[in-house]
């Protein structure tokens, strides 16, 4: 029979692997910009020439990077957000006045109010209603990364299978929640489904986190606590390698992977004595 780790060593440790909060956004709005690019169809003589254009909604960071997200077809600003130096900003985005005002934020007060009535719900504990709020956030915007994670933890605490399934597959295709802003929600998910047992789902939204930030050495000691509560000892150990790897002084990874190595020690003993071996 395959050990599993005993967590009692790292149970009060779980490392984040961005703030706990949203980072503070002190950027000023510029509003919405139009992106042109030139696009062709056809072949030979029936090859035609236009200009596609796109929508984006754009922030100034700082006096040389702006920050430009697309908007959706509700006229939300939703999506990977892409940073610029104001030379790239300046030469290809042209101003829509008065867009942002007229379009955007009826539809962003909108999803905000949807936002707000569910987490009343959530802290209320009323799944059901929440869980009808959050829905409806995503009629407006389908990849918002927090009604997205909330789904999630709603279907997992309700032990809805199919529904969770649905959460996942939506959660691994949205960019923004593997980026710097939004890790924190991912992150909560992941937690929550390795508590909750779901190994192979918490598993999943590592590898998808590791696969845009290997560098990261919480990412790889969470992985490490997913794996070896699976019981795959072996993974996790090399995770906790990669980890120290990145930061020699990760003393949390250092300890974990001493407890590791002492199981497989003990595992390999158990099998040597079980066919006989000296």
């Amino acid at each position: 029979m395959q050990k599993t780790a005993n967590t009692e060593i790292t149970d009060s440790i779980e490392l984040q692997t961005g703030s706990d909060e949203p980072v503070s956004d002190e950027s000023h709005v510029l509003g919405v910009y139009a992106l042109s690019q030139d696009s062709r169809t056809g072949l030979g003589g029936t090859k035609k020439r236009y200009a596609q254009e796109t929508l984006w909604f754009v922030r100034r960071i700082n006096d040389d990077d702006y920050c430009v997200q697309p908007l959706n077809a509700n006229s939300i600003p939703s999506g990977p957000v892409t940073t610029l130096t104001k030379g790239e900003f300046l030469r290809s985005y042209q101003p829509r006045p008065g867009y942002y005002e007229k379009r955007c934020l009826p539809f962003l007060e909108s999803l905000k109010k949807k936002i707000a009535t569910a987490d009343k719900h959530l802290d209320a504990g009323e799944l059901d209603a929440a869980e009808k709020d959050f829905v409806k956030a995503l009629l407006l915007d389908e990849k918002h990364p927090k009604a997205n994670v909330e789904l999630g933890k709603i279907s997992l605490e309700k032990g809805d299978g199919k529904k969770l399934a649905s959460a996942m597959r939506r959660i691994l295709g949205i960019d923004a929640l593997f980026q710097e802003q939004e890790r924190h929600l991912f992150n909560t998910f992941a937690i929550s489904l390795r508590k909750g047992k779901r190994f192979a789902e918490a598993i999943a939204l590592y590898e998808q986190a590791l696969s845009r930030n290997a560098d990261d050495e919480h990412l790889h000691f969470n992985m490490a606590r997913a794996l070896a509560e699976s019981g795959d000892i072996p993974a996790a150990q090399g995770h906790l390698r990669q980890a120290l790897a990145l930061r020699p002084d990760f003393a949390e990874a250092r300890r974990f992977l001493a407890h590791l190595d002492g199981l497989a020690s003990e595992a390999g003993d158990g099998a040597a004595q079980d066919t006989g071996a000296a």
